[in-house]
């Protein structure tokens, strides 16, 4: 189930509230002695997080699908996409689960249940797992828990209408998200090589229908490691052809965001397969991204449903 992007919170008793944790959405699936950890297309993340699946194996319970999020935790708190993305060099970090919903338990379908009685059952079936955490509910207005996610550095807020049914698949109006900060996924269709086997910029952009447009020029975010681990990524897939519909500009633009034809031959482009998670400060007058960061490359999507966000 997904959430529908909202510009101002709804308010109000038949609402709860979380944090919108920087990780990789994932559904846990307990059946006996046997652990699955899904992504949202499916991708079998077992093999990746074995510290989740083996939390998994301590749920109370025989058999339960429970919808959470996989996070990398900093020594404060904080989590961070990067670290999640790049344990190696993160080893601080701790990755967990919070679980946020239950839609099967011990052979019952909760699907059609609400909201505040599939939370009941988590605490139980959780337990005091140190891994397996329960997605916290924040109290107070939504002006406090706004100003207090954004003092902490948390990504969003996600209001969940408390009498809801779980709606697989669909992004309903029963579970709205807001973003305290702009960031998305975008297609990589390119990049702009430094020296024999480096990596400038990143070339980002999204679909419209079946065309792919260029968003902009990614500098920022990339350590020494990052960038010699993209460049082995890219480097297989370069294509002789610009995949972006929408090249080259006509200018550089005001913020110097654009590629004009004179530029064209710089880049490097490659086929638009790998996703990355893009922070920015705003949308140019352009339609380019500001002051773009990179904070590391998403597999639990497909390029072709990426859009740019409103």
């Amino acid at each position: 189930m997904a959430a529908q992007r909202v510009k101002v919170l709804p308010e109000g008793k038949e609402w709860l509230y979380e944090p919108k944790l920087d990780g990789y959405r994932a559904l846990l699936l307990k059946d006996g002695e046997r652990i699955r950890i899904l992504s949202r297309n499916e991708k079998d993340l077992t093999p990746i997080y074995p510290a989740v699946a083996a939390g998994g194996l301590r749920l109370n319970a025989a058999d339960a699908v429970i919808d959470g999020e996989i996070v990398a935790l900093a020594e404060d708190g904080r989590p961070s996409f990067q670290a999640l993305q790049h344990r190696s060099s993160h080893p601080q970090h701790r990755v967990v689960f919070y679980a946020f919903d239950v839609v099967h338990l011990d052979g019952r379908d909760l699907m059609g249940e609400p909201l505040l009685a599939r939370r009941g059952l988590l605490p139980k079936v959780i337990g005091d797992d140190s891994v397996i955490r329960l997605s916290p509910v924040l109290p107070g207005t939504t002006r406090d828990i706004v100003q207090a996610l954004q003092a902490a550095g948390i990504e969003g807020v996600v209001a969940k209408r408390k009498g809801s049914s779980y709606q697989p698949g669909e992004r309903s109006g029963d579970w709205v998200k807001l973003k305290l900060e702009q960031q998305q996924e975008f297609v990589i269709g390119g990049y702009r090589p430094e020296g024999a086997a480096g990596l400038d910029a990143l070339l980002v952009g999204y679909y419209a229908g079946r065309k792919l447009q260029f968003a902009g020029k990614v500098r920022a975010g990339f350590t020494a490691h990052i960038r010699r681990e993209l460049s082995g990524k890219l480097r297989p897939l370069v294509i002789s052809d610009c995949p972006f519909a929408n090249l080259p500009d006509t200018s550089s633009g005001h913020w110097g965001g654009g590629i004009t034809a004179e530029h064209m031959h710089e880049m490097c482009w490659t086929k638009p397969e790998l996703i990355a998670q893009i922070r920015f400060t705003e949308w140019t007058a352009e339609t380019r991204l500001r002051h773009a960061a990179f904070l590391g490359l998403r597999t639990d999507k497909n390029a072709r449903q990426v859009r740019k966000e409103s």
